[in-house]
C-alpha cells in the first residue's frame, strides 16, 4: 500500500502552520487522526513520522504539523506557551473538519499528550485519545527547565538548552504552565489509552499512573517496556501504532459505515454529498460508499477518482462484465480481460466552426486465452453492445429537478 503525503498549511491565531497529511492510496479511510509532537520537537521527528506511516498502513489518515515557532511553521517560539499549543491543535482540527473530515482520534507524544487531553474539550468529534510518554499536566515542563526557571522568573526571559538545542523561554510561558490544572482529565468522556515506558528518563512513569487514576473509564494502559522517551527505535514506534490501531478500533466507527447505515437509497439510485468545501465528494449507493475528487493540480486533494474517471470506469466495468458473461455462456477459452479507456476532446471533423469539439472515448481491450480470430472478432462486437455503451450512444436525456 502506497503512502500519499500532501503538504498542507492552515492558520492559528493569524499565523501560518505547516502540516503533513498522510493517507493510503485506498479510498477507504478508517478514521482521521491528529498527531501532536513532543515539546520543542517538530512534525518530522522520527517517532511522529514512523507512527504516522504505520497508522496509514492500517487504514488511517494522519495529520501532523509543526506548532507555532517550530519546524516549518511561522511565528516566534518564545511567544508561545502551552495554551497556544492547545489552540494550534484546535485550529488543526478545524482545518481537517473544513477540508476533509474532523479527527476522531487524537494522539499526543510527551507534552503533546497533555495538549491533546486539553484540546479534546474543544473538538466534539473526538472519540478516542492516545498519549505516549505524556506528563500528567503541563507544569511538568518546569522540571526540564531546571535552574533556568529561576532566571526566567527574575529576568523575564532566558535562553535554555532543551534536547541539545537553544530556545528562548519567556516568563509568560512559565506563568501559563503554572496556571494549568488537570480538571479536564476526569471530564474527558472519551476513551483514553496511556502508553508509557517504565524506563522513561524524561517523563517518569509515575505521571502515567496519575493520568490513569484521574481518568474515568473507558481507559487502558500499555507498558512500552524498554523504549526510551523519544521512541528512537523503529520497532517501538511501530508497536505503538499497532497498539493504538487495535485499541481504537473499538471506539472509532468508520465514517463510510456510519453514512451507509443512514442510507435510505433504493437500488439503482446514487447519492453524492460534499466531503469538503473543495472537490471531494462522498458517493453512495444502497450498498456502497466511495470518494470522488479532483487532482491536487486543479485544487482537489486527490482522495479518489475524478468524475470523468468514474465515467470511464462505468463503461470499462460494464464492457468487461458483458464480455465475461458472453464468454461463459459460449464456453470460450477466455482466460482474462483487460479494458483500458481514455477520454479526450477532438475537433469535430464535420463541424464548420473550429471551436466545436466532439468527445472521444478510446477503449482498448486485451483478450487473453486460446481464442480463434472469429471468436475475438465476435467478442469485440459484443463489447459494443454492453448496456452502458448503448446508454451513452443513445444520447440520454438528463432531467434536473430541485427537491
Amino acid at each position: 500500500m502506497a503512502v500519499k503525503r500532501n503538504k498542507v498549511d492552515f492558520e492559528s491565531n493569524g499565523i501560518k502552520l505547516a502540516g503533513l497529511l498522510e493517507s493510503s492510496d485506498s479510498d477507504a479511510v478508517r478514521a482521521y487522526a491528529l498527531f501532536a509532537h513532543c515539546f520543542t520537537c517538530s512534525k518530522d521527528i522520527a517517532a511522529a513520522s514512523r507512527i504516522s506511516r504505520a497508522l496509514v498502513a492500517l487504514g488511517y489518515t494522519v495529520l501532523r504539523f509543526d506548532f507555532t515557532g517550530l519546524g516549518n511553521s511561522d511565528g516566534d517560539f518564545s511567544n508561545t506557551n502551552f495554551s497556544s499549543n492547545v489552540e494550534d491543535l484546535v485550529a488543526a482540527a478545524d482545518f481537517l473538519r473544513s477540508e476533509f473530515q474532523a479527527p476522531q482520534l487524537l494522539i499526543g507524544h510527551s507534552l503533546g499528550g497533555a495538549a491533546v487531553l486539553k484540546a479534546a474539550e474543544s473538538i466534539d468529534e473526538v472519540t478516542a485519545i492516545a498519549t505516549i510518554g505524556a506528563p500528567f499536566d503541563a507544569q511538568h515542563v518546569s522540571k526540564q527547565l531546571g535552574s533556568d526557571l529561576e532566571k526566567v522568573s527574575i529576568e523575564g526571559e532566558a535562553e535554555v538548552d532543551l534536547a541539545g538545542r537553544k530556545f528562548k523561554i519567556k516568563k509568560q510561558f512559565v506563568d501559563d504552565i503554572r496556571s494549568q490544572n488537570s480538571n479536564h482529565i476526569a471530564k474527558l468522556r472519551r476513551a483514553l489509552l496511556i502508553l508509557h515506558s517504565p524506563v522513561d528518563e524524561t517523563v517518569n512513569i509515575a505521571e502515567a499512573e496519575k493520568l490513569y487514576i484521574e481518568a474515568k473509564h473507558p481507559k487502558s494502559f500499555i507498558s512500552l517496556d524498554k523504549a526510551d522517551h523519544l521512541l528512537s527505535q523503529r520497532e517501538d514506534s511501530e508497536y505503538v501504532a499497532a497498539c493504538i490501531s487495535a485499541w481504537a478500533s473499538r471506539f472509532l466507527p468508520q465514517e463510510n459505515v456510519i453514512k451507509q447505515s443512514e442510507s435510505k437509497l433504493s437500488k439503482g439510485y446514487v447519492k453524492v454529498d460534499e466531503r469538503n468545501k473543495h472537490f471531494a465528494r462522498d458517493v453512495q449507493t444502497d450498498n456502497h460508499v466511495w470518494i470522488a475528487d479532483e487532482p491536487i493540480t486543479v485544487g482537489g486533494h486527490d482522495l479518489g477518482p475524478n468524475p470523468y474517471e468514474h465515467l470511464l470506469a462505468g463503461l470499462g466495468a460494464c464492457t468487461s462484465m458483458t464480455l465475461r458473461m458472453y464468454a461463459n455462456h459460449k464456453n470460450l477459452a477466455l482466460d482474462d480481460i483487460e479494458v483500458q479507456l481514455s477520454h479526450q476532446r477532438d475537433h469535430a471533423e464535420d463541424c464548420e466552426s473550429k471551436s466545436k469539439f466532439i468527445d472521444v472515448i478510446e477503449r482498448n481491450i486485451t483478450l487473453k486465452g486460446d481464442l480463434t480470430d472469429a471468436e475475438r472478432k465476435r467478442l469485440l462486437e459484443i463489447a459494443d453492445r454492453c448496456p452502458v455503451h448503448l446508454t451513452m450512444e443513445n444520447n440520454p436525456k438528463i432531467v434536473t429537478n430541485e427537491v
